[in-house]
């Protein structure tokens, strides 16, 4: 499914990637493990097209989409939930998940939208409940699951988590991979 060939990636004049390759099988889930500045954020985001790449190539569905601009990577299928979550924090739970649907969100796709957004409440009941409250007062728990929730809205075909579990409630640790879990089964060839 994603295939990353020699792929280098720089900070100005600080080299962060250096001739990188990993290959992501269809319906499996991959960890990459390494200390803190080793270049996992940044791997993500050179997939994402949020960061320019010095060279190599990122081959999804074997087609090269080194340099293309991130909302079309996420048109293609691709949806990373970012480290530290990045939630619009004075928007509303339900907002937030809205906002997950956006290149696809036209009145044809309402009934979709609506499908997709219940679908994501099964996988986190508590972001049902709490669907009128505005996000920046949520745990930092339930903001993680808010996060997932809003990049499945864009109908992934391949979800990139950054630190999923970083500064959250072991407890909640476990209810979120058991849903990265669950992801997979459904993905599986």
């Amino acid at each position: 499914m994603l295939k990353i060939d020699k792929l280098s990636a720089s900070y100005g004049s600080f080299r962060v990637l250096k001739d990188v390759s990993i290959q992501v099988p269809v319906g499996k889930i991959v960890s990459i493990i390494g200390t803190n500045g080793a270049g996992k954020s940044t791997l993500l985001k050179s997939v994402s097209g949020l960061m320019k790449i010095n060279k190599g190539r990122i081959l999804y569905k074997d087609q090269n989409i080194a340099g293309r601009p991130a909302y079309r990577i996420v048109s293609l299928g691709i949806s990373q939930v970012p480290e530290g979550r990045q939630l619009f924090a004075h928007l509303t739970v339900r907002d937030n998940i809205h906002l997950g649907a956006y290149h696809y969100y036209k009145k044809s796709n309402r009934l979709e939208i609506k499908e997709r957004i219940g679908h994501v409440y099964q996988m986190f009941p508590i972001l049902e409940k709490r669907s009128k409250q505005i996000a920046g007062t949520l745990s930092g728990g339930e903001q993680q699951m808010l996060a997932i929730a809003r990049a499945l809205m864009a109908r992934p075909e391949l979800l990139l988590l950054d630190e999923p579990s970083m500064g959250i409630a072991p407890l909640i640790v476990r209810e979120i991979f058991d849903v990265i879990q669950l992801l997979e089964c459904q993905n599986s060839p």
